[in-house]
This record gives C-alpha cells, structure tokens and sequence, in this order.
C-alpha cells in the first residue's frame, strides 16, 4: 500500500479548529491526554494477553516512554500497547466515534468563547489536544496481530492526513508531534517531570524518560575536585511513582504509607487526624482516601485554598484539584483522593456540575464522613472535641447552606453554655435533655467570647430561674442560627432579641398589679428618656429580662444582629444605621432617684446627663462602640465632682 492522502470528516475539521484556536488555554494537558491514550492501549494489550499469549512475545514489559528531541524539535510519546493496524487508524483517528458529537460541536460552537479548558477526553477528542503544541505529527503503530506490518498516519491538523503501511518491529504506537516555536519549552527535562507529576503521577504503568544527570568530579579520595568539570551521563528514569495508594486494600496499608501519602498531597507535615479509605461499587464506582487534618491550614479562608482539597482521578490520571463538585465548601479542610471509573475520562467544571455519578460520589463523600464525626462524637468524645474547637467554626456552614444534611450537622454542633465550664461543650441534644419540663425554647446568646456572653445582662432573668443558655461565640454564628431555627421542634431562640417573658399564666397573673404599678410610677420617667435619647434608641420600656442591671439594649425580634453588625462593619459592609430597644430595671435604685430628677424642672440637665450616662452603659455591656467617648468621660468627671461635693445639679 503505497501513501493515501485522506480528508477529515467534517466534524473532526469543525474540532480541530476549536481545540487549537479555541478550546483549552492550558496547553500541557496535551500531555497528559496522549499518556492516558498510551497507558490504554497497554491495559487493551494487557486484556489481550489473558486470552493470547502470544501479544506478549515480542515485549513483555509494559512502559510508556517520553523523548524529547531537541535537534529535530520533537517530542515522542510511545507505548508497547495494543497497536493499530491499517484497519484501524481510519476509525480511531480519522473520525469521532462517539454518540451525540454533533450535539457536542454545536454546543462548543455557540460557547467556545467561555469553554472550560479541561474539556477533552469525554468524545473522543484527547489525541487532538496535540495539535495545540505541534503543527505536524506523525503516528507509527502496529498490531500485535500485524507480524512486522504497521501503519504510519501523518497529518499537519489542517483538512487532510496521510497513511501509509510501513515496517515496525515491535507492537505499540510511537506519537511524534513536530513542536511549533512557541511550544519548545515542552522539551525541558523539568517540565516534563512537572506535567508528569501533577497528572500522571499515579499511572500504574511506568513512564520512563532518558534524563541527564550531573556528578562532580573526584579525587582518589572521593572529595569532589574544585573547578573540575562534572561528569554528564545519561540514564533512563521513571518519572512517575505509580503508588495509587487508594487502589490497594485497606488490610495491606500500613499506618506510615498513609501518612507519607497524606503529606503528598497536603503538603502537611503533622499526621493527619482521621483516615477514610473505603470504595464504593454498584451504579456508581469509586474509590476514595479521604483525611481530616490536624488543623486548618493557615490560609484556609484566604482566596480561592480549597482547590487544594479533594482531588479527582479517573481512572488514576488527575483531571482536577477543585473540590467544589465533590465536597461541599463546609468540607474544604478535607484533603485527599477520589478515583472514578463512571466519570468520562475528562470533564469540564459545568459538565462535573450537571453528571449524575458526581453527584452520587459527592452524597456518599459527605455521609461518610458526617457519619465518621457522628461515630466519633458517641464514642470518644474528648477526641471529637478536639477537632470540634479546629473545624468547628467551618463545619457549622453546613448547618445553613446544606438542606438535606441539615439534621446530621445539627446533631454534630457542639456550644458552651452557662452550665458548662469553661472550655466545656455541650450538644443541642443534651442541653434539650436537661430542660425543664415547663421550658418551651431553646435560649442563646451571641458575643464576641465566652467571658463576653457571662457577662451579659440578659441572661439575669434565665440566670436567675436556672434557664440554660448556649454561648454562641464564633463569628459565623449569627449567620448559622438563621438556618438553625429549631431542633426536635423547639425553637431556639435568642436572649437579646425581643421581649422575654419567662413567667407562667399564673405568675403572669400574680404579678400584674406589680406590674401596672410600675409602668404607671415610671411613665414620665420613660417619656423623658425617650425624648432625650430621640432617634438613637427604637422604644425605651420596663424589662422583664434584668434582676441586677439597670439597662440593657435589646434587638427587635427580626432586625439585625448586634454582633452580625459588627462582623459586617470590619468587613466594610456598609450597615444600615441600627435603633434598638433601650430596656430598665424598675427595680434598681438608679431608676428611683432619675424618677424623682424627672419630676423636678431644676433637674432637667441632671436628667439629662444620667439618661445619656445610662445610655452609654447600655453600648458598653453590649461591647458597642461610644458614639462620643469624650462626651461620656467628661460626663463621669462631672457626676464624681458633684458626688465630692454633695451638689445635686
């Protein structure tokens, strides 16, 4: 058979134009496709074998090899793989056998100008990749059925190739790409280890290289002679390690491969804190080696760290390191492997996003792992705790943005509370397990630590009933309760917002005279203070929620947060401004004698002072910024002066 100049169907000439002018803007990943066309080839080769002995005669060692030449401007990816003969090259190279490709094309069309750069492999089109980096190149292959008889096609990524039949001695397939000008740097030894490394590190079939090695010059003694040139040797090198660690049986890991491996790929050098390895097989295949670490890293919020997460393999070669399609963000301290034999070889980001098997494998990662948390937490609680005051924080995102595992992390989440000692949690389980029979809801209360939140004048009621409060003290948690609205059907419900009556019916009852006659002794008192304080304050009333202090501020029932305003602000978000309830204690002697200045026209800038004093006090036990420092220390000078000297106006 002499040479046949062919054309390409025209949906191949439609692809090539979108893979090389289009399609990818990473263009190492040719590499990466043409070693997994390569390692392929060998597993066909390998199946072959079982039922013919005779595929293995001529080569019995299955390698694919890498070879840069400079000189001619070509690199060389070869295997001892399965082959092709003439029959075949048509079929593999020439067309793209693979349903829905004019779909395909179509949509590649329409949005090639915002296409992902990862999107090969899934119809057949990885070979192509080549032509991103080489204006020619030229395939050699043979059967192992074809004694001596192979089959060279050439083709410059245009509108036609050439095949010809030709000697090779050996079965396999040797791809030549002729490299362009601008893609030479694929020649340095370095950067083929580096692409090597990062995709195709786990190949179970070596890949090999012949690389340059340097050895200073010595002496008889073995030192190394000064200003002696080095020793140049070539040797052939495996550049991949080839351990898929998650491929093997738990039974035969040792502890210390796992931690070598988790140092791999975390770049962590602690032990990790938990190991999962486990597969799954049914509709969906996979295997997955998964580690929680230590602790976060320390840069775990900053930018865009949870590309370092899970990574995923198909079929041992790395398509991505975003875990954001196989690990909710609530997970993103995970580091570790998931390796599909479902999946298309290489998916895009929006593909990964809409493919039914990694959505299975992302369900069955996260109950996994919750259902880890959940054995730990029933079983070595000081253990659980201790990754609980790590992750904790990240951990209780989930509890808003995950609907159908909302339960699972609920039960997970652990608080301080005023029954717990400091240092101490509690789960929402047993606080609810420890409440009074005649307790409807489930009390918090969010600040800055727990000192903070003992320290708050709005526990005085519960405190003095023996009412449980869970301290909620990270900054994410006036964001979380808005999604933990209640557990068991109780609703949680927070101290400092709206109005707490904690008295039964009955005590309601007997205490409603005392409680007429209050509002009725200090009502000009609060007329006053509500004129004087003006807009800064919503309403000033009576409280039922003080038993020690003489003023507090309180929320409404559905505005903003004190402390979701103050994590707003060091965002520099810009907060609407915030009028709060001002609520008294008619039961504090500071109210008696304001009482007795509101009724005396003499006192009116007394009154006026001890109503702005008593407001900043509120600011100051809600950790709230003085809205005039120097107004306020001005006018604690003024009352100590006037307390010296027994003045009284």
């Amino acid at each position: 058979m002499g040479i046949r100049r062919r054309t390409f169907k025209t949906e191949v000439r439609q692809l090539l134009d979108l893979v090389v002018h289009s399609l990818y803007s990473n263009r190492e990943i040719f590499l990466r496709e043409l070693i997994s066309n390569a390692s392929d080839a060998i597993d066909r080769a390998r199946f072959a074998a079982l039922s013919e002995a005779s595929v293995l005669e001529d080569d019995p060692e299955w390698v694919i090899r890498i070879t840069p030449d400079r000189e001619a401007g070509t690199l060389t990816v070869s295997d001892n793989g399965i082959g092709m003969g003439p029959e075949d090259i048509d079929a593999c190279i020439g067309t793209i056998a693979s349903s829905g490709t004019r779909k395909f094309l179509a949509e590649l069309q329409e949005r090639k100008e915002a296409m992902p750069p990862e999107l090969i492999g899934q119809f057949g089109v990885g070979f192509y990749s080549a032509f991103m980096v080489a204006d020619r190149v030229t395939v050699t292959s043979r059967h192992p059925g074809d004694p001596a008889r192979g089959v060279r096609w050439t083709s410059e990524g245009t509108g036609t190739y050439a095949v010809e039949e030709v000697t090779r001695e050996k079965r396999g397939t040797d791809v030549v790409l002729h490299l362009k000008e601008d893609a030479l740097e694929f020649l340095d030894e370095w950067r083929i280890r580096k692409i090597v490394k990062k995709f195709s590190d786990f190949v179970e079939h070596p890949i090999r290289m012949e690389v340059t090695h340097e050895e200073p010059a010595l002496d008889d003694k073995g030192k190394p002679i000064r200003d002696a040139k080095p020793t140049v040797s070539r040797r052939d090198e495996t550049l991949n390690s080839r351990k898929a660690l998650w491929q093997r049986p738990r039974s035969e890991i040792a502890e210390e491969d796992y931690k070598q491996f988790y140092r791999h790929i975390s770049h962590d050098f602690q032990e990790p804190f938990e190991t999962l390895h486990w597969n799954v097989e049914g509709t969906t295949e996979f295997r997955a080696l998964v580690f929680l670490p230590q602790r976060p890293p320390m840069d775990m919020f900053i930018g865009d760290e949870r590309r370092r997460g899970i990574q995923l393999y198909v079929r041992r070669v790395f398509i991505t390191d975003n875990c954001e399609e196989l690990a909710p963000l609530y997970l993103r301290f995970l580091r570790g492997v998931v390796d599909s034999s479902d999946l298309p070889l290489n998916v895009s980001r929006e593909m990964l996003q809409e493919h039914r098997a990694v959505r299975l494998i992302r369900s069955n990662l996260v109950k996994k792992v919750l259902d880890t948390l959940a054995d730990m937490l029933a079983k070595d609680r000081e253990r659980y705790e201790r990754f609980w005051r790590e992750f904790g924080p990240i951990l209780k995102e989930g509890i808003h943005i995950d609907l159908e595992n909302r339960e699972k992390l609920q039960e997970l989440a652990l608080f301080g509370s005023t029954a717990t000692a400091a240092g101490a949690f509690t789960s929402l389980a047993e606080y609810v397990k420890r409440m009074p029979e005649s307790q409807k809801d489930i009390f918090y209360i969010t600040a800055e630590n727990r000192g903070a939140a003992e320290a708050s004048p709005h526990l005085e009621a519960l405190r003095s009933r023996g009412l449980e409060v869970l301290f909620l003290t990270d900054p994410i948690d006036e964001w979380v309760v808005q999604g933990l609205t209640n557990y068991q059907g109780r609703p949680l419900r927070s101290v400092a917002r709206g109005d707490i009556d904690l008295d039964t019916e009955e005590e309601k009852k007997d205490k409603e005279p005392e409680r007429k006659e209050a509002e009725a002794r200090f009502k000009t008192l609060i007329e006053k203070i509500r004129e004087i304080l003006g807009d800064k304050v919503k309403e000033v009333r009576l409280s039922q929620r003080l038993t020690e202090s003489a003023c507090c501020l309180v929320c409404d029932e559905y505005s903003i947060g004190i402390q979701m305003e103050k994590i707003l602000k060091a965002m520099h978000q810009e907060v609407p401004p915030a009028r709060r309830i001002l609520e008294l204690n008619p039961r504090h002697p500071v109210l008696e004698v304001m009482r007795n200045l509101a009724g005396n026209a003499a006192s009116a800038d007394r009154l006026r002072q001890y109503t702005e004093m008593l407001y900043d006090q509120a600011l100051l036990t809600a950790q709230l910024p003085l809205e005039d420092p120097l107004a306020f220390t001005r006018r604690v000078s003024e009352l100590m002066a006037a307390q010296a000297t027994g003045t009284t106006a």
